[in-house]
């Protein structure tokens, strides 16, 4: 099989990236990454040589045709994701998710190539607090960001091109993810990094907002179970059951790193900050039989936290011009 993986130098592609190389060695992989502050080459070393490594903009419709036309696969996992950069400027978001998405859809469907479609549980906004809701399959569309919105138009796409030109895709909608070669800009990262570097971490708001964690090797698997067995035109949601409230996760990183549980401060909430996501896998386990590895949280988070402590020289570069762009945002929050 040969495939083309999007995004492949960002944190859930590298990780996706990783684990095909490791268990599909019939598998020939080409990565193709613009390269922005989000997408790390070195996010590759462990399969330099392995793969073949393509430097450019999902929206380029030559570069993209050229690749699509020697490819039998394509998984799109490149995306502007960050809500706070969002809405900073979704100009990038706008170019990146709606029309790199449609610049792909259109090249797959020229040469008839198998598409899966990564997105996310942001685009169906968020649920109350004391709601015993979860999202599935059949809940609407109610993005609330530049971030979300944008993704949740990518994902009508790929549905519209599927119903209008009969394309060989399925989509799937996951939880928020963590584990190793994340950005230090993402609210795990984040603590995990302040904490190493001796900076007191920071919680929007009260810290009550609720996210469905998954880490990221429990993802990619996943998505392989999808493309392997899942129904074309179909959507399947991702997610491990991991709910965790925004200060119990911040205060089990300085727990695990051996600090007081209330060493943080709270800063003032971003403009439109989802309360809560929660992922109602059923079906991807009932149709499919997928089942997550890590089923507890506190162990991955664990897990986290030393390849954090270990890879030093992966984050640090990243961390200052990281910490500085918080800085001025909340500076702005703040009045």
């Amino acid at each position: 099989m040969r495939l083309l993986v999007t995004g492949g130098a960002g944190f859930i592609g590298a990780n996706f990236v990783h684990r095909t190389v490791a268990d599909r060695p019939d598998v020939d992989v080409t990565v193709l990454d613009k390269l922005t502050y989000a997408g790390n080459r070195a996010s590759l070393d462990p399969v330099a040589g392995k793969i073949t490594f393509v430097h450019g903009d999902i929206a380029d419709p030559e570069l993209v045709d050229r690749l699509v036309a020697n490819a039998d696969l394509v998984v799109h996992f490149a995306a502007e994701s960050h809500n706070d950069n969002s809405l900073a400027d979704p100009t990038p978001f706008v170019h990146t998710n709606l029309v790199g998405t449609f610049t792909l859809l259109e090249a797959v469907r020229r040469y008839d190539v198998r598409y899966h479609h990564i997105s996310t549980d942001e685009v169906y906004g968020d649920l109350a607090l004391d709601d015993p809701a979860k999202f599935t399959e059949a809940t609407p569309y109610n993005p609330s960001s530049p971030y979300s919105s944008t993704k949740a138009g990518s994902d009508l796409l790929v549905r519209a091109w599927v119903r209008s030109f009969g394309l060989r895709a399925t989509i799937s909608n996951c939880s928020n993810n963590y584990g190793p070669y994340q950005h230090v800009e993402k609210f795990i990262p984040r603590q995990i990094t302040n904490v190493l570097t001796g900076v007191r971490p920071k919680l929007y708001g009260s810290g009550a907002n609720v996210r469905d964690w998954i880490h990221v090797d429990d993802h990619n698997s996943a998505v392989w179970t999808v493309i392997d067995k899942g129904r074309i035109g179909e959507t399947y949601l991702i997610g491990a059951d991991g709910e965790t409230d925004n200060r119990t996760v911040v205060e089990t990183v300085l727990e695990l790193c051996g600090m007081d549980p209330e060493a943080f401060d709270f800063v003032t909430d971003r403009p439109g900050h989802d309360l809560r996501y929660a992922i109602d896998a059923t079906r991807l386990r009932t149709e499919l039989g997928w089942e997550p590895q890590y089923r507890d949280f506190r162990s991955g988070l664990a897990a986290t936290i030393e390849w954090y402590r270990s890879h030093e020289t992966w984050w640090m570069p990243q961390k200052t011009a990281t910490e500085a762009a918080y800085e001025r945002s909340e500076r702005i929050l703040g009045g």
